[in-house]
């Protein structure tokens, strides 16, 4: 049994800017189990190439995911919103096991259930290498993204 999520659909731009920021903070948290918890039981997703289906598979996708794509952080950016859908894009910084720095940029499409969990999560998403000079992302990592740090329009991405 899975706990409701508010905010509930249907969306409104008040309701969805939250939703947004809670699935940034759950993944930001790089717990595979806890973000988990966000999708209904037999979640389906598409990402990149992969598509993972139901609790179990997400999480073994992302403990993969968090194994080579070390100190994680992202941002999230409401696009659009109606009924029990929300479009977002997003940006996120990492770092392979050899040192070399990326910026993943992409969009995602999502549906929720009336409980507020999400039941499907179609993402595209495209790896850009950069330098360590050219980061942007540089809170600590033991928490969110603080509520003073730039959004990605703020950034210019």
């Amino acid at each position: 049994m899975s706990e409701p999520r508010p905010p509930f659909p249907p969306f409104t731009r008040e309701t969805a800017i939250p939703k947004v920021r809670a699935a940034e903070d759950g993944w930001n948290s790089c717990d595979p189990q806890r973000v988990s918890l966000a999708y209904t039981a037999d979640s389906r997703w598409r990402n990149r190439a992969e598509f993972p289906q139901g609790r179990a598979q997400i999480v073994e996708f992302l403990t993969r995911k968090w194994q080579r794509e070390h100190d994680y952080r992202l941002i999230k950016e409401l696009w659009a919103f109606d009924g029990d859908r929300i479009a977002v894009r997003f940006a996120y910084e990492w770092h392979d096991d050899e040192g070399r720095w990326y910026r993943s940029y992409g969009n995602e499409n999502w549906q929720f259930d009336a409980d507020g969990l999400m039941a499907l999560r179609h993402a595209s998403i495209n790896d850009l290498a950069i330098g360590a000079d050219e980061r942007k992302f540089h809170w600590d990592r033991s928490g969110p993204r603080p509520a003073d740090h730039p959004g990605l329009s703020d950034l210019g991405l």
